[in-house]
């Protein structure tokens, strides 16, 4: 029982969605699942709790997973006007997101963004995003299709390496795809490391400070994990990846709490 405590590392994750419990009660277990399929243990964080209890629970987690939102983020967060078909923001989603990530980055826990995780990511660290995706491409394919285009990945990043085993021609994966809104301009401390292969959208962002593992991707990898090799490998490298880097703070953390106590 002791072993397990040790080496199973908490990962918080936000319910989906404030107003649509329906969709936030569908969403969120895939991205469960995925945590537990690569050794970490879903925490759920409730978006009507006060800041006070958010950081409570919080405090006992070790990582940090930003999932997708049927939410846009409020365009004044980042000193623009609302396009006519960004979604209603979600402000009990967004003052979550934005606890979780101070904590994040005040301890430098593992922080995975996925889709509107990545656009969370973007805009807490004073970036702006695309509004609307004006493209051939259908970025907001969804479900119904396993892969709905691919990413083309630099090279010399951690995305790359994390993934290389899996990465075709080119360093192109194909990817599951829900979004209509994509990173503009870059938040303080990220880099693109993947962009659409066929029309230039950011598809993933990584932090820049050495030893912070910061990942987001603007796809699903949760729902992959369990399709077609050509989907999947990448995905469970994703996870597996934000897992391991997730127990190695466990473990730190760990090892800082019982200096304090002895």
């Amino acid at each position: 029982m002791g072993e397990s405590k040790t080496t199973t590392p908490r990962i918080a994750i936000p319910v989906p969605h404030s107003g649509d419990r329906e969709y936030a009660e569908r969403a969120l277990p895939q991205y469960e699942e995925a945590v537990r399929g690569a050794g970490g243990e879903p925490v759920r964080i409730e978006l009507d709790q006060t800041p006070v209890q958010v950081m409570t629970q919080i405090e006992r987690c070790d990582a940090v997973l930003l999932p997708g939102s049927r939410a846009d983020v409020d365009p004044r967060k980042y000193s623009a006007d609302r396009h006519e078909k960004t979604a209603s923001a979600d402000a009990k989603r967004e003052l979550v997101d934005d606890l979780l990530l101070q904590d994040a980055y005040n301890l430098h826990k593992p922080v995975l963004g996925i889709c509107y995780g990545l656009q969370s990511l973007n805009v807490y660290r004073s970036g702006t995003l695309v509004q609307h995706i004006e493209s051939v491409i259908d970025h907001s394919a969804g479900r119904a299709v396993a892969k709905a285009h691919t990413v083309k990945i630099e090279p010399e990043s951690r995305l790359a390496e994390i993934v290389g085993p899996s990465v075709g021609a080119g360093n192109s994966v194909a990817v599951n795809s829900s979004h209509h809104q994509s990173a503009d301009a870059l938040g303080d401390g990220l880099r693109v490391v993947a962009r659409s292969a066929e029309d230039g959208i950011i598809e993933a962002l990584e932090g820049t400070a050495p030893g912070h593992f910061v990942l987001a991707v603007q796809w699903h990898p949760e729902r992959s994990v369990n399709d077609a090799p050509e989907v999947a490998e990448s995905a469970k490298a994703i996870f597996h990846a934000f897992i391991e880097a997730a127990r190695t703070k466990h473990e730190e953390l760990t090892s800082e709490l019982e200096r304090h106590l002895t």
